[in-house]
């Protein structure tokens, strides 16, 4: 359920009402249900309901929801009028990437509302019928009654709809130009930013404004920092959502990721009392240290009174007590040992000295995120002699240029005398010639694809010293679509994770834990794992398995949330550098970088070398680079 536990205080800095679930899956519900009620309430009086509609992922469940509502209990959708957000300009509605494909895909088809309920913007007009027809829009909109509810989500510019930055709050509906960082966050599901209309026609802020009750919806740690520029930030152009603001009946709905940077959750002892204990006293101190520059073992009591610290010191204290407390906290993290140190005291080791050597099991969404993540750690795992098995969760196959494809094609044919093997380089030549853009691959290109992923996999694992019985593809069904958009997880994925688990019995399980992923994959790939481990629970060897999670391009762990760092020298880390060139159709220019413009080895190194500074930061020894990892255990 939703936390209703916090003291009232924590919120000063919140200008608009904000709600935060565990998960998007319980925040979708409630919309849901707040909609359906309103629905039902209309229907009973024989009055209409009229929705303001978004796309993108973020609303998927709330429309699950209603259409299960629908199947299920008999809600009915006929006095219903919806009104889409936006669209893409130009843009064909049969297309892949259309948004009146998406509603009728996630809602339209599945319910019993009257076409000409519906209203979706039309991206197939000329530019000369543009003006009237988002003209005509409005009118429609008024027509109807105006918007009872209008849902939203927020895009990492702080855009609502396409209301990119520069956008002011008396905009109505018109055409608009995308800005950059938009392009490239819809990239995936073009087949690329090349092929990503730079325009789209999208209700204006004030056209949102006027809608009666406003829901804003933002899921995982991406959305965070915008997140708390529409909820604690000023109002201004430069962030349209901070214009929500001014509505008298708008409520944030965010799940626990996307909360993760308002003043509450980021630093609750800034606004108000905290009930402390060791792990809100750690992230505290490191806080205080990082943000006022003193090493740990330096700070004063007046440090820690004139940061809204001072209880601490006055239930804990002195200053001094405390900071060996936090120091010894943080430095009991550094191990150079990551399947613990045989014949050792490991009472304040992060990982246990038995059994060694322990059955290690990483999970990998991509074919490359083992090493670009935990390539260091990996290596010595090999080295001290655990058995370390890998495991590729997808292929990866969507991630492959045609040309990459192609070049491998191209090297077999010449290198082979037979038939079929020449026929294959000219039947994908000609595949590639016909493809449009945003067409999905065909099989052959798709299975070539995979096994040039698979081929990559296999040479790092190689470099790293994995044994190739122990690496294990598993190519889970949910990402087999040839396309961005993924299918909901089925029992089969869950069969695979369950499987290998139940093969490797592991004393260790590294999974990935960047859930800020931006194409959703690594967050699909965890909550397998992550169910799959729930429903082990009762067999003995999970009494003994260890769950590490770790992170790498997307997002990287605040010191806090670290509980096993694991320090790499320079060599190492060359060698982590040199195992991630091993996946070559991967380097030089991912395919779907999200909002990375560099390469992912670089960003892999800036974030090892940037965690090993603030441990310095913080006063603990001075090391290259630090790979780290949190500990995830199941709540029981």
């Amino acid at each position: 359920m939703a936390n209703h536990t916090e003291h009232p205080g924590l919120t000063i800095f919140e200008k608009i009402e904000t709600t935060v679930y565990p998960d998007a899956r319980e925040a979708s519900v409630k919309v849901a249900s707040d909609i359906a009620n309103l629905i039902r309430a209309r229907n009973q009086i024989g009055q209409n309901t009229v929705l303001g509609l978004a796309t993108g992922s973020t609303p998927i469940r709330v429309y699950s929801e209603l259409v299960r509502l629908h199947k299920e209990e008999g809600l009915s959708f006929r006095r219903v009028i919806t009104f889409n957000l936006d669209e893409y300009y130009p843009m064909q509605p049969e297309e892949l990437q259309s948004y009146v494909r998406f509603m009728r895909e996630h809602l339209f088809d599945h319910i019993d509302i009257p076409d000409e309920q519906i209203h979706i913007p039309d991206g197939t007009l000329t530019r000369e019928e543009v003006y009237e027809y988002c003209a005509e829009y409005e009118r429609k909109i008024s027509e109807a009654g105006g918007l009872d509810v209008q849902i939203l989500g927020i895009g990492r510019t702080g855009h609502i709809g396409f209301n990119e930055p520069g956008s002011i709050e008396k905009t109505r509906t018109r055409l608009v130009t995308l800005d950059e960082l938009t392009r490239a966050d819809a990239a995936p599901a073009f087949f690329g930013e090349e092929h990503v209309p730079r325009r789209a026609i999208t209700m204006g802020v004030g056209t949102i404004l006027k809608a009666k009750k406003i829901y804003l919806m933002a899921w995982g740690e991406a959305k965070a920092p915008i997140v708390r520029r529409a909820v604690e930030g000023e109002i201004s152009e430069k962030v349209p959502a901070t214009f929500l603001q001014k509505h008298d009946n708008i409520k944030v709905i965010l799940d626990e990721p996307a909360a993760s940077e308002l003043s509450r959750r980021k630093t609750p002892w800034l606004v108000g009392p905290v009930d402390w204990d060791d792990r809100k006293i750690r992230k505290a101190v490191n806080w205080l240290s990082l943000s006022i520059g003193k090493p740990i073992l330096k700070l004063t009591d007046e440090d820690y009174n004139q940061n809204g610290m001072s209880d601490i010191v006055t239930d804990y204290g002195p200053a001094y007590n405390v900071n060996i407390r936090v120091f010894n906290q943080v430095q009991h993290t550094i191990t150079g040992w990551p399947g613990g140190k045989p014949n050792a005291d490991d009472s304040n080791r992060p990982e246990r000295a038995e059994p060694f050597p322990k059955r290690v099991l990483i999970f990998s969404p991509h074919p490359d995120d083992d090493v670009i993540s935990m390539g260091g750690t990996l290596m010595r795992l090999v080295e001290h002699g655990h058995e370390v098995h890998v495991a590729y969760q997808t292929s990866g196959n969507i991630s492959v240029y045609d040309d990459e494809a192609l070049r491998y094609a191209d090297f077999v044919s010449l290198y082979s005398t037979g038939k079929e093997e020449k026929e294959l380089y000219a039947r994908l030549v000609d595949s590639v010639e016909k493809k449009k853009p945003g067409d999905t691959d065909s099989d052959r290109m798709l299975e070539v694809k995979t096994k040039i992923r698979r081929a990559e996999a296999r040479a790092a694992c190689r470099y790293a010293g994995v044994k190739e019985e122990n690496i294990h593809f598993l190519e889970m069904p949910f990402y087999e679509t040839g396309r961005a958009k993924k299918n909901e997880l089925s029992q089969k994925d869950l069969d695979l994770i369950t499987g290998i688990l139940k093969k490797v019995k592991p004393h260790q399980v590294y999974a990935a834990g960047d859930l800020s992923d931006p194409h959703g994959t690594h967050r699909i790939c965890w909550e397998a794992i992550h169910e799959s481990l729930n429903s082990l629970e009762s067999e003995s060897w999970m009494d003994e398995c260890y769950v590490w999670l770790y992170r790498g391009v997307w997002q990287d762990w605040d010191v806090s949330e670290i509980d096993m760092a694991v320090p790499l020298s320079p060599g190492e880390r060359l060698r982590k550098r040199r195992a991630i060139f091993k996946h070559a159709s991967q380097k030089d220019q991912p395919k779907y970088p999200g909002s990375m413009s560099r390469e992912f080895w670089m960003i892999a190194d800036e974030r090892t070398i940037k965690t090993a500074a603030t441990y310095d930061s913080l006063g603990l020894a001075e090391y290259d680079s630090i790979e780290g990892f949190s500990r995830w255990e199941a709540q029981l």
